[in-house]
Parts: C-alpha cells; sequence; structure tokens
C-alpha cells in the first residue's frame, strides 16, 4: 500500500495456503472393468473417514468378501462396510432409488447394520426413473435391428444412459427436486414421461402409480440427503482421509474408452472433479487396479480376447461373471497398449494387480506390447476408431508360468521366482509400481509390496 510520501510500506499479513495439505486418495479401474477394486477399496476404506461414489450407477457391480460374507453393491460404495466412515454418493452418480433400497435389504441379510448412520447422497445426484430403464431395453433392441449392421452396445439395460441423457437435456429430476416442492415435481415428472412417451410411442408408464411411489420415497430418502459438496470439503478442511472408488473402468469411460461400446460417464480420473465438486490440486494418490490379464462383458473391441481353451480355463479359475449381469466374461492376455493409454489419462501413482493366482496353471504367459496394422505399421497409441483394431496383429511377448499354488502367499518373496518376474516386467512395461498383488477374494490375500 502507499506510505508517506509515496513510499510503498509492506504490511504484515498471513498467507494464504494454496496447496491444500490434505488429499484425496482415488481407486479407478484401470481396464474394462471387474478388476476388483470393491476389495481394494475395501481394505482402504479401513483407515478412511469418507468413501465416495462420483459417477456411473447401479451398472457398476462390486463384490467384497469378509469371512464368510460376500457382498455385492451396485449403486452403495464398498466402503459401507466400514463402520467408521462416512460414504457419500456424489452428484455425478445417478441412483435408481428402488434398487438401491434392494440392495439394502440384501446386504443387511448378509449383515450390514447401521448403514442409516453412515449414508449421505448428494441433492444433486438425479434420479433414474423405471421408464428410463424400459427406453434402456428399447434402445438396445432398436440398434439390434439396425439394417446398417450397427451392433448393440451390450447395456446393462439399468436406465443409466436414458437418465444421463435426461441429465444433459437438462429435464432430469434430483434429489433436490424430490425433496422440495412435490407438487412442483410432479408436474416435471408427468412432462419428463410424456417427452420420453413422444419418443418412444410403444412406451407404457402408469404416472399415477409413479406419483405415488416418490410420494413414500420422498420421505424415506430425506434423512439421507445432504450437499454432499460441503460436506465433503469440510471433512477435508479437517483432514479427515477420504477415499474416492471409481466405477466401471477407464476403457469405459466416454471421451477415453473404446467408444461406442462404452458406459455413459466418465470413470476416469476427471469424473472424481466432476462427480464430487473436488478440484484437481485435492487429487494425491490414484491407485489403478489392474486384473493380472484382461477382461470385458459384452459387446466392443478385445485384441488380446483368447477364444481358446486358456481363454476357457482363465473364465472357469477367475469365476469371470459379472456382478451386475451374470454374463460370462471374455477373457485374454494382459494388454500394456490398452494400460499405457490408461495411464496416461489418470496418471497412476501405483497399481494393485488383482487375481494373479489365476495364472497358476499356466505354463506360458503372454503380454500384449503393440498393435501391428496389416501393413506392418505399428499403432503408436489406442486409437479413438474402434474400426482400426478390426485387422490387426497384436505383439506379444512371452515368459514361462510358475505352475505353483499362491493363493497361501502373504509376502511378496514368497511368490514364485516366475510370478515375480511377471510383475516386475508389468511395471517395467507401464513405468508405474505395483503396490498390491491379489492371489484370492479375502482381504488376507492382498499382498502389499510397499
Amino acid at each position: 500500500m502507499a506510505g508517506v510520501n509515496g513510499v510503498r510500506t509492506e504490511l504484515s499479513r498471513k498467507r494464504v495456503r494454496a496447496e491444500p495439505c490434505n488429499k484425496v486418495t482415488v481407486v479407478l479401474g484401470a481396464q474394462w472393468g471387474d478388476e476388483g477394486k470393491g476389495k481394494m477399496v475395501d481394505m482402504l476404506a479401513g483407515s478412511s473417514d469418507v468413501v465416495c461414489r462420483c459417477q456411473g450407477g447401479n451398472n457398476a457391480g462390486h463384490t467384497v468378501v469378509i469371512g464368510e460374507a460376500e457382498y455385492d453393491f451396485h449403486i452403495l460404495p464398498s466402503g459401507i462396510i466400514n463402520t467408521s466412515a462416512v460414504s457419500v454418493i456424489g452428484n455425478g452418480v445417478v441412483v435408481h432409488l428402488g434398487q438401491m433400497f434392494e440392495e439394502i435389504e440384501k446386504n443387511e441379510a448378509k449383515g450390514l447394520k447401521d448403514w442409516q448412520k453412515r449414508l449421505i447422497i448428494s441433492d444433486r445426484s438425479h434420479i433414474v426413473f423405471d421408464f428410463h430403464q424400459n427406453v434402456d431395453g428399447l434402445q438396445e433392441q432398436e440398434r439390434s435391428k439396425d439394417s446398417s449392421g450397427t451392433k448393440t452396445l451390450g447395456t446393462t439395460k439399468k436406465g443409466i444412459g436414458p437418465c444421463y441423457s435426461s441429465k444433459a437435456g437438462r429435464h432430469g429430476l434430483r434429489m433436490a427436486d424430490l425433496l422440495g416442492d412435490f407438487s412442483v415435481f410432479e408436474q416435471r415428472l408427468r412432462d419428463l414421461v410424456d417427452s420420453h412417451q413422444r419418443m418412444f410411442p410403444e412406451l407404457q408408464v402408469d404416472v399415477e402409480e409413479e406419483v405415488r411411489k416418490y410420494k413414500i420415497y420422498a420421505e424415506r430418502m430425506r434423512p439421507l440427503v445432504a450437499n454432499a459438496l460441503a460436506y465433503i470439503h469440510k471433512c477435508l478442511k479437517e483432514n479427515k482421509k477420504v477415499l474416492v472408488e471409481g466405477a466401471n473402468a477407464a476403457m469405459l469411460d466416454i471421451d477415453f474408452g473404446t467408444y461406442p461400446y462404452v458406459t455413459s460417464s466418465n470413470c476416469s480420473v476427471g469424473g472424481v472433479c466432476t462427480g464430487l465438486g473436488i478440484a484437481p490440486q485435492y487429487i494425491g494418490e490414484v491407485y489403478g487396479v489392474v486384473k493380472a490379464y484382461t477382461t470385458r462383458v459384452g459387446v466392443g473391441p478385445f485384441p488380446t480376447e483368447l477364444d481358446d481353451d486358456t481363454g476357457k480355463l482363465l473364465q472357469s479359475r477367475g469365476a469371470e461373471y459379472g456382478v451386475t449381469t451374470g454374463r460370462p466374461r471374455r477373457c485374454g492376455w494382459l494388454d500394456v497398449v490398452l494400460l499405457a493409454h490408461s495411464n496416461m489419462v489418470n496418471g497412476y501413482t501405483a497399481i494393485a494387480l488383482t487375481k494373479l493366482d489365476i495364472l497358476d496353471e499356466l505354463r506360458e504367459i503372454k503380454i500384449g506390447i503393440g498393435y501391428i496394422r496389416r501393413n506392418g505399421e505399428r499403432i503408436e497409441h489406442f486409437p479413438a476408431n474402434m474400426s482400426e483394431l478390426e485387422d490387426i496383429t497384436v505383439e506379444y511377448i512371452t515368459m514361462p508360468g510358475w505352475l505353483q499354488d499362491t493363493a497361501q502367499c502373504r509376502t511378496y518373496e514368497e511368490l514364485p521366482e516366475n510370478a515375480q518376474n511377471y510383475i516386475e516386467k508389468i511395471e517395467e512395461l507401464i513405468n508405474v509400481p505395483v503396490k498390491w498383488i491379489g492371489v484370492g477374494k479375502s482381504r488376507a490375500s492382498m499382498i502389499t509390496v510397499f
């Protein structure tokens, strides 16, 4: 400021800290989903105060095994098992209320208790209605009839895409609307149904039943809905540990995945910022969960897929069936071209390598390290146009298997030498350290490397 005779004098004042001292930990699927994020989140949730979902809906499927109990979560954060942590469903998540309560009841029967005390649902999150799910099925049906040969997308038919379409079209309904003036909510619901029936004349909706049902839901939801944005930032200021659980996976991201065979949200690290209102400077560790081989549910490109006995062995040993759909998963070798792309988008600080034990019976294990076009040209980066993957050859390196049971290993040193070599080769190829190794379903089967 100007002082005596125009000479500037400095006032002593406390400087504002630009860099937040508290950082958010993020867990993301690094492939096409089903990598074992639920177990990873459950493990980290034990030392977390808050566990958040930031995107997607109940099209996700996370399994957590504790003792004899096997919990299946689709909309609830996997961390809700931790009785000392609060679980947050963020604004970027779309929620089907009826199916959420069904999920809660099923897990209560398995031992989930007192969830009401530790669940917060963002007032900005959007509602998935039954007619969104019906539209999802109708759209998939139409794709199957497309004379141009367009394939179906393999949607879970949970209404996620149509709900996000309503959101983007700015006529969706949020939790805040449900808990506001119900007469306004009712009119907007009727308008939303009407607009969908104009697009899909065959769509049948009992509007009066929907209105009745959501009057009841409004009261059930009232204790659970809050300003999650303000809550999370309050926790960060109080130096509480915040963990974010990504749903789906990087290669299903609507921008960076194998479009159009993707989900309808950003399930890469950017979705953490938009789906919870967390600024990038608050992002700390980003852990990518990588299955020791590759799987995919439904249609879409899969360069390293194994349509042979080895693929069937992986499917059988790995119990590769979707948690949400029950569909068999396609299986193949680990693909580091895909992982390099996934890492480029998300910037993993470390990796959790899961299901290593499924490879125990293989004499040889391959890793896909490059894509080669028919003319011999190498594809340097994972392409945006999926047709480029229709006529390529995958370049592999082959490593010896270990032909030993790893399921009882609890330290890195206990793993067979060839298993250690496989892990270290993965680290070398993607230039990201492996921090955890999974050799079974339970919490105890996660080996911490460092």
